[in-house]
C-alpha cells in the first residue's frame, strides 16, 4: 500500500519538531502526516513517498504511544494509518484514549503522539501529559489548539517555557483589583513573548480541499408563552415544580426549544432530497423524536451515543443519529454529503469536528450541505452568537446577563 503525501503535508513533515503541534482542520490528513514525521524525523527512518525513494528502517526505533478518542482507539483507524509505514514490524505500538492515559505515566524514552488534544486547563489530564511529554518526544494533533492563552499553558509547560502554572502566571497574569474569592485574571503582560512561543511551537497544516460547504439556516419555531412560563416563573411544566437550579433551568428552556414539532417537520423536508444524512443531537428526548420519524419514513437508523455505538448504515435511505459528547470526533463518513444539525451544541469546538466527519479529503461529494436548525429563542440566539464568535456558550453569564443569577 503506497504512502501518499501532498506538498503541504510534506512541508509540515520538514516543520514540525519535538513538542509541537499540528494545527489542521479535521480530515487533513494529521494522522498520516504526523506518522510520516514520526518515521522520518524522530526515528530517522526513510519512506517510498509518492512513488519516490527508498524504505529504510528506523535507525533510532522508539516505542509507539498514540492517545486518542475511545472511539478512534476502538475503530482501529489508527492501525490503519499505520498499515502502509510497517511501524509495527519494528516497534511496539499502543494505541489507547485519553481516558487511560495516566496508564503511561511510567513510560520513558518513547515517541507520544496526543490525537485530538485533550491538555487545553490545568487538570488532571494536562497534568499527566506533562509529566509524560518530560520523559519522552512528543507532539500533538489538532483542529481547535487554542484560543487565549490559557489554553497553551500545559504545552508551554511542557516545552520547559515556564516551570508550572504558576510560574506562567506570575510572569503574565494580571489580575483584577477587585476582592473575590477566586482571583480572576483579566488580561495578560508581555504578550510578546507569549506569541512567540506559540509561533515556536504551532505548525500549521492548510489543505486546499476539493469539497465546498454549503450551511443553510432553517429556521424553527418555539412555544413563546412556555418559553416564558419557564424563564419567568422558574416553573417546571413538564414535572409541575418549581425550577431550584439555574443549570435545570437552561436544560428546560432548551427543552422547549428543541422539543418543538417544528424541527421535526425541518428534518422530514430536508430528508425529501436527502435521504442519506448524519444528525447531530444533545438529548435523549431529541433522540426518541427522531427516531420515531425514521422508522415511520421506513429509513435505517445507525446511532453513536452514550450507550449505543452502531455502524454508519448502508444502503440507499438512512439516518444516522450522533450525540454531540459522544460522536463528534473519531469516525469518518464519505457517503453522505448532508448533515443536519438538529439542535445547537454549546461547544464551538464539538461544532467543528463535527462538521468535519463528512468533510474528508476523500470524500466523493464536492458540495457538502449543513443544515442547522434554530429558533428566534433567546436562548438559541445566544447560542449562535457564542458559536459565530468561536467561542463556547456559557450558561452562568447568560443568566447573569438576564437577571436570573
Amino acid at each position: 500500500m503506497p504512502i501518499i503525501l501532498d506538498e503541504k503535508q510534506l512541508d509540515a513533515v520538514a516543520k514540525m519538531k519535538n513538542g509541537c503541534i499540528l494545527a489542521a482542520d479535521v480530515g487533513t490528513g494529521k494522522s498520516r502526516t504526523s506518522l510520516a514525521y514520526y518515521y522520518i524525523v524522530a526515528c530517522f527512518g526513510r519512506l517510498r513517498i509518492n512513488g519516490k525513494g527508498e524504505d529504510e528502517p528506523m535507525k533510532d526505533p522508539r516505542d509507539l504511544y498514540i492517545i486518542t478518542t475511545a472511539k478512534k482507539r476502538d475503530s482501529l483507524e489508527w492501525e490503519g494509518e499505520m498499515l502502509p509505514f510497517g511501524i509495527e514490524d519494528q516497534v511496539k505500538v499502543c494505541v489507547d484514549s485519553w481516558n487511560n492515559i495516566s496508564k503511561y505515566k511510567k513510560v520513558y524514552g518513547a515517541f507520544f503522539i496526543f490525537d485530538e488534544q485533550r491538555v487545553v486547563g490545568y487538570r488532571k489530564w494536562a497534568k499527566t501529559f506533562i509529566n509524560i511529554a518530560r520523559k519522552n518526544k512528543w507532539i500533538l494533533l489538532s483542529a481547535t489548539p487554542g484560543d487565549k492563552w490559557a489554553d497553551y499553558i500545559p504545552v508551554f509547560v511542557a516545552n520547559g517555557f515556564y516551570r508550572d502554572k504558576t510560574d506562567f502566571n506570575r510572569q503574565h497574569a494580571i489580575y483584577s483589583p477587585f476582592v473575590t474569592a477566586y482571583p480572576k485574571i483579566e488580561g495578560y503582560r508581555d504578550e510578546g513573548k507569549l506569541i512567540r512561543h506559540r509561533n515556536d511551537i504551532l505548525v500549521r497544516m492548510t489543505l486546499d480541499k476539493n469539497t465546498n460547504p454549503i450551511e443553510i439556516p432553517i429556521e424553527v419555531f418555539y412555544d413563546r408563552a412556555l418559553y416564558k412560563k419557564v424563564w419567568r416563573d422558574r416553573w417546571d411544566p413538564y414535572d409541575n415544580e418549581p425550577i431550584a437550579e439555574t443549570g435545570k433551568l437552561l436544560y428546560l428552556l432548551r427543552k422547549v426549544v428543541n422539543n418543538d414539532g417544528s424541527r421535526i417537520d425541518a428534518v422530514r423536508s430536508i430528508c425529501e432530497s436527502h435521504q442519506r444524512v448524519v444528525i447531530f443531537y444533545n438529548y435523549t428526548y431529541e433522540l426518541n423524536a427522531l427516531r420515531r420519524l425514521f422508522e415511520g419514513l421506513g429509513f435505517d437508523i445507525g446511532e453513536w451515543n452514550g450507550e449505543v455505538h452502531t455502524v454508519v448504515p448502508e444502503g440507499p435511505r438512512w439516518a444516522y443519529l450522533v450525540q454531540y459528547s459522544a460522536g463528534c470526533e473519531g469516525w469518518n463518513c464519505i457517503t453522505t454529503d448532508t448533515m443536519i444539525f438538529y439542535s445547537q451544541s454549546y461547544s464551538y469546538r464539538q461544532t467543528k469536528q463535527a462538521e468535519g466527519r463528512i468533510d474528508r479529503l476523500n470524500t466523493p461529494f464536492k458540495d457538502l450541505y449543513y443544515y442547522k436548525l434554530k429558533s428566534k429563542a433567546p436562548i438559541d440566539l445566544a447560542i449562535a452568537r457564542a458559536l459565530a464568535n468561536k467561542k463556547d456558550f456559557n450558561e452562568r453569564s447568560f443568566c447573569k446577563r438576564n437577571g436570573k443569577v
